[in-house]
């Protein structure tokens, strides 16, 4: 049965190091709810309330222009292998951008990603297990390499200007924050 925590604590910061995948959910009052699969080694837990993801450009930027709005954002982990377990962390996140003055000491937490795109920080305010028991076992063969080769190929000015042609506003038109005229 579920559980619920006000932290994080050890055994879950344990299971969080073991995972490849994470799942980040965000919606404003009026958007439609994006959620997103990560990978990429993009998260780490810098204490019992406090978390942050590494966001590479993608074909979207839905989830920064949610926070700009609403801060709200679900973590979700799910066991693959192993004991069943899923793990949602809640909280409020703020986007940080390359320009930011916080940038240079959060990104020092990640191995360098071409086309890092934002730093998400997130207050934890509720930890919650379930039990897992309906996910499948899966197999991890390996990260793709697909993003980070077609980023090195557009270098950093083909990265400013995607920012600029596709990562601007979200699917509902709410901006992004990425260029650094709104958020």
């Amino acid at each position: 049965m579920g559980q619920q925590y006000s932290e994080l604590s050890q055994n879950h910061i344990d299971f969080i190091r073991r995972q490849k995948l994470f799942f980040v959910g965000t919606a404003t009052e009026t958007s439609r709810v994006n959620v997103s699969p990560k990978g990429m080694d993009s998260l780490a837990v810098l204490g019992p309330r406090r978390v942050v993801w590494l966001n590479v450009t993608g074909s979207g930027n839905e989830t920064s222009a949610h926070v700009q709005l609403n801060p709200r954002m679900t973590v979700m982990f799910c066991a693959f292998e192993g004991k069943p377990l899923i793990l949602r962390l809640y909280g409020a996140a703020r986007a940080v951008h390359p320009a930011d003055p916080d940038w240079p000491e959060l990104q020092a937490l990640f191995k360098p990603l071409p086309g890092s795109r934002q730093i998400f920080d997130v207050a934890v305010d509720l930890v919650q297990t379930s039990c897992g028991m309906g996910v499948p076992y899966f197999d991890y063969a390996g990260d793709r390499e697909a993003l980070n080769d077609w980023a090195r190929a557009k270098g950093e000015a083909g990265i400013r200007q995607y920012w600029e042609q596709k990562n601007r506003v979200s699917i509902d038109g709410i901006p992004t924050g990425i260029v650094g005229d709104s958020g």
